[in-house]
């Protein structure tokens, strides 16, 4: 028996919850993994599944060997990545969650210059909106948007996560005055499906104090910014939408920005930004570092979308 295979076998069947799984990811047979989880309890006389439900569960021994297998097979893998990242450049298989609209903008389109730079890694992308788990998942690294929730994930920051408010130069021909957000109330805005509340927050820029909140609603409102962007750019309304999805607009004059003496935003709390996000281990395989490097490369600081906006 292979026993660093029957371990990885083991841990990953019960990650997932399923020995189909654990061996549609390994590219394997069901009857293999089974296999090789029947030699582990042959060689240690105990049973490590209860199998009497649809769903794996751990016998006692079964959770005290997982413990161990988990910080077993960990440790190998950091003695593997860093004695190879001492004479090797990166490579491999370089698996990324990232965001739908974002990854699409200002993901993908960077990634043929990535493989130019690095010819030995390969990319397998999959774009969600979904919070995917990297352990579960076996991700390597994932984009995430937002204030980020408490986790064991390593975190790096790229840009501050600005939304600014944006109307058709069509609208604001037709439209009442805005001068102040509570101007918001006799516009129609196109609301956010997913923000915590109705309302949208703003700060002003210049003079401390506690955000203003108001109460907007109008025509439409969706779920998805890019469905918003598009109803904003048809003169429909006010949006308040990410730099990073109408920097363009503005720039080249699709959409005008309101109210610049205000920070806008959905929700007050702790500010919200872009992170490149990837689980905690002694040692960072070379692929994911080099990749968050070229990415905060090709984005800038501030960020490319921020300084388009901002011209």
């Amino acid at each position: 028996m292979d026993y660093f295979a029957a371990l990885r076998a083991f841990v990953r069947s019960v990650d997932l919850g399923s020995f189909s799984k654990a061996a549609a990811e390994q590219g394997a047979k069901v009857s293999t993994v089974s296999r090789q989880i029947g030699a582990l309890e042959a060689d240690l006389g105990v049973a490590l599944f209860n199998r009497s439900t649809r769903r794996l569960h751990l016998t006692e021994a079964g959770g005290t060997l997982y413990g161990h297998a988990v910080q077993l097979l960990a440790g190998l893998e950091a003695a593997r990545i860093e004695t190879a990242s001492l004479n090797l450049s990166p490579r491999g298989l370089l698996r990324i969650n990232i965001p739908g609209a974002f990854g699409r903008l200002h993901i993908m389109p960077h990634v043929p210059a990535f493989l130019a730079a690095y010819p030995d890694i390969r990319v397998d992308a999959t774009l969600t909106d979904a919070t995917v788990d990297l352990i579960d998942s076996g991700a390597d690294v994932a984009i995430r948007i937002g204030a980020l929730a408490d986790s064991s994930l390593i975190a790096r920051r790229f840009a501050a996560h600005r939304r600014l408010l944006v109307a058709a130069p069509e609208y604001l021909r037709a439209a009442p005055r805005l001068e102040h957000p509570d101007d918001l109330a006799r516009h129609a805005c196109l609301p956010f499906a997913l923000q915590p509340t109705a309302d949208w927050y703003f700060c002003s820029k210049t003079k401390k104090g506690e955000p203003i909140s108001v109460t907007v609603e109008g025509p439409m409102r969706a779920n998805d910014s890019e469905a918003i962007r598009s109803t904003v750019l048809a003169g429909l309304g006010i949006g308040l939408l990410p730099s990073w999805l109408i920097g363009e607009d503005i720039r080249d004059d699709r959409l005008v920005a309101l109210l610049p003496a205000w920070e806008a935003f959905f929700a007050p709390g702790t500010e919200p930004a872009i992170w490149g996000v990837y689980p905690p281990k002694k040692v960072v395989a070379p692929k994911v570092k080099v990749f968050l490097d070229f990415l905060q490369t090709r984005f800038g600081t501030p960020p490319y979308w921020d300084r388009a906006a901002d011209q």
